[in-house]
C-alpha cells in the first residue's frame, strides 16, 4: 500500500487526471497523468467492474499494480498525479508479466528517471 502522502485520494483530483490528455497505454494497464505542483508524485489503481465482476479479483490486481508502483516510487519522476487504468487482459497475466508491462509503460510516458533500467535491483523495504 502507498504511504498517504503518495496516493491520489479525492474525486476531484482522479476526475482531474481523468480530463487529461496525457498518458501511456499497453493492453492491459494505462496510464494517465497531470502535474500537480507538488514535490511529490500521487497514485491511484483503477480496476473497473468491466475487468471482473468478482471484487476479490479486482481487489488482487489492485493490491499487484500498487506493490509494483510502490517499489518504483523513488524511480518515479516527481511532480506528477498518476493514474493507473487496467484492462481485462490483466486478468491472464502474472505478476512479473503486469510488472514489466506497467514499467515498459511508465518509461513510454516518461516517468522514469533516466539510467532505471527493468533489472536494477529494488530496493527490499525503501524508506521514505
Amino acid at each position: 500500500m502507498f504511504q498517504m502522502v503518495n496516493r491520489l485520494r479525492h474525486e476531484k483530483d482522479v476526475a482531474r487526471v481523468l480530463k487529461s490528455k496525457k498518458g501511456a497505454f499497453d493492453s492491459a494497464c494505462g496510464i494517465k497523468m497531470t502535474p500537480n505542483g507538488l514535490t511529490i508524485s500521487r497514485f491511484s489503481v483503477v480496476v473497473g467492474k468491466k475487468v471482473s465482476k468478482s471484487a476479490v479479483v479486482r481487489n488482487r490486481i489492485r493490491r499487484q499494480y500498487r506493490e509494483i508502483i510502490r517499489l518504483r516510487i523513488p524511480l518515479i519522476t516527481p511532480g506528477f498525479d498518476v493514474l493507473f487504468l487496467t484492462a481485462k487482459p490483466a486478468l491472464d497475466l502474472s505478476y512479473e508479466q503486469k510488472e514489466s508491462g506497467l514499467v515498459r509503460t511508465l518509461r513510454k510516458a516518461g516517468l522514469l528517471v533516466a539510467g532505471h533500467s527493468t533489472h536494477s535491483p529494488l530496493p527490499k523495504n525503501p524508506v521514505l
